[in-house]
């Protein structure tokens, strides 16, 4: 869920239920999976089938990684609850009728690619200030609004996870009707429901209604209503076109004064959100913990003293960082989940959601190699092929089968880093015999598994190449390198040739480098320098002992003994 409005309480604590449900203490029964938990709460009511879940946001920017976070933690309770025999409807809502407030650092297109505003049409981005999203034109010039854009990113995000979700646009409800009733019982009670929001934001007076029409003359969202015809059908509301705060900048009106639909504006986000639990009939709904203490004292007090209704079952979620820092699109530090799966399976980024969310978690690219490994031993401890303790066993056997499409014994996971070694050279079936002689092919493993464990191979490339890391270097395989090395030099390859082939351990082939070269009077730098140029034709590479280790020894031994 999210909002652009202030945030802010004055600390009154009104009928209020706690949102960390992960967290409470007097659960007689604890789950090994957090899902769990959650289902357990929505299932205490009793709800109508479906079951709905729902999750938001407001299209504002890049829809990034960490905006996935509400997608997927309502999707493992919708399986859980889908497990459990209920029919559940996993909504998600763009709240695109919210106005533009403020112009975007980056944007992006709808695959992926992180663009600048000064590389868009970003004209019409500065001319619909206080527009809504949807009434906005795409700078990109593909989808009908710049709010629809940035919702289709949602929802491919979604579909690229294997997470049937339905996008929900807030413009729709409003325009369709669908929020007639919530809106008109909202200002039919409007003298209780400023009397509740001034308990949370202290500029309600009592001249403040809960609804801002679009003006009809500039296309802005006012917060002037000068009068309310419950009567009509549907209702209206008389307006003027006020100057509107954005943060630290004002948005001027136009002055204009006319009438508008309940359909022809929105309410503020602190009804709107309840509004939406009533208008969809929600049962359950995760939001960051930085609702938990403003929006959500608050929309549970109008839920049930404006709406009167039951808000729904709550969770709050940690955010996660990347490279431990904050996701921020203005200053670039953005992922999308496209750019993550061209890194590594959707399996591994769903085992990542799976984790429990009341944990601050980072998610880190340079680190991705221990997200896999990780991802893996979970894997094989589901199917006991690694020594797991109770917890880690529990855990896999509850939750694999859900991050998975089907569990297959017979799968093939190569080592991240290894994969990303048969990444250094092209060659699709060098690679395939690479992997098999080193024992991580089996002889009898039928096709598909070989297939899905090579595609690991390109994933942990991009990887390489994304990062820069030791692994983003091309192998001379097909043939030596042109060199011209002295004769101790010569004889110090052979001598190291002989100690890879004994088999020792990446530090230890590390250590054995420098011995070998000051055995043999060989300039440390100048004998790096002959690895390098007899692997990779370069100057530099690497750390040479830890990827002679992971290279096929046999082929490390004959390099360095230039025999192939």
């Amino acid at each position: 869920m999210s909002s652009n409005e202030d945030e802010t309480t004055d600390g009154s604590e009104p009928d209020t239920e706690s949102p960390y449900t992960l967290q409470r203490e007097d659960d007689d029964a604890r789950h090994v999976f957090w899902a769990d938990t959650v289902a357990d709460r929505v299932e205490e009511r009793d709800p109508d089938e479906p079951i709905v879940i729902k999750g938001g946001i407001s299209p504002s920017g890049v829809p990034h990684l960490g905006n996935v976070n509400e997608v997927m933690r309502g999707y493992y309770v919708a399986e859980v609850l889908r497990e459990r025999g209920h029919e559940v409807r996993q909504v998600f809502t763009a709240d695109d009728r919210d106005p533009l407030r403020k112009l975007p650092r980056t944007l992006c297109d709808l695959e992926g690619n992180l663009v600048d505003l000064g590389e868009v049409d970003a004209g019409a981005l500065g001319r619909n200030l206080g527009s809504p999203y949807t009434d906005i034109p795409d700078p990109f010039g593909c989808c009908d609004s710049y709010g629809a854009h940035f919702s289709q990113i949602i929802q491919d995000s979604a579909d690229a996870m294997d997470v049937p979700i339905e996008l929900v646009s807030t413009t729709d409800l409003y325009t369709d009707g669908e929020f007639d009733d919530v809106t008109r019982h909202v200002l039919a009670n409007r003298d209780r429901a400023r009397e509740v929001l001034s308990q949370y934001q202290d500029k309600v007076d009592a001249e403040y209604v809960p609804f801002n029409p679009i003006c009809a003359e500039c296309g802005k969202i006012t917060e002037t209503v000068t009068g309310i015809d419950l009567e009509s059908d549907p209702a209206t509301v008389d307006y003027r076109c006020t100057d509107m705060d954005a943060g630290d900048r004002t948005i001027d009106g136009c002055g204009h004064e006319g009438t508008a639909t309940i359909r022809e504006g929105k309410m503020p986000w602190r009804f709107e959100w309840p509004g939406q639990w009533q208008a969809l009939g929600v049962d359950f709904e995760p939001f960051g913990k930085d609702h938990a203490e403003g929006s959500w004292p608050s929309g549970q007090d109008v839920a049930r003293n404006v709406l009167e209704i039951d808000p729904p079952v709550p969770m709050v979620y940690e955010w996660f960082t990347l490279e431990d820092e904050p996701f921020s699109s203005s200053e670039g530090n953005v992922i999308l989940v496209s750019d993550v799966l061209e890194l590594l399976e959707p399996e591994v980024l769903r085992y990542f959601f799976a984790k429990d969310p009341s944990k601050a978690r980072d998610f880190s690219i340079e680190r991705l190699d221990q997200l896999v490994d990780e991802f893996d031993r979970f894997e094989a401890t589901y199917f006991g092929e690694v020594d797991a303790n109770e917890d880690e066993q529990a855990f896999a056997e509850r939750v694999y089968p859900l991050v998975v499409e089907e569990p297959r014994a017979e799968r093939i996971r190569l080592p991240y880093t290894f994969a990303a070694v048969l990444g250094m050279f092209d060659d699709p079936e060098l690679r395939e015999e690479v992997a098999r002689k080193e024992g991580h092919i089996p002889e009898d493993a039928p096709e598909w598994a070989v297939e899905g464990a090579l595609e690991r191979v390109e994933q942990a490339r991009n990887w390489a190449r994304r990062t820069e890391n030791e692994f983003d270097y091309e192998l001379k395989r097909s043939a030596i390198p042109d060199h011209e090395f002295d004769a101790a030099t010569e004889d110090a390859l052979k001598e190291l040739a002989d100690f890879v082939a004994a088999g020792h351990g990446p530090d230890e082939i590390q250590g054995e480098i420098y011995e070998t070269a000051k055995r043999h009077d060989v300039d440390i730098g100048d004998f790096f320098g002959a690895g390098y140029r007899l692997f990779f034709d370069e100057e530099q590479g690497p750390k040479l002992g830890p990827f002679l280790e992971k290279v096929d020894r046999e082929f490390v031994v004959a390099r360095l003994r230039r025999d192939r």
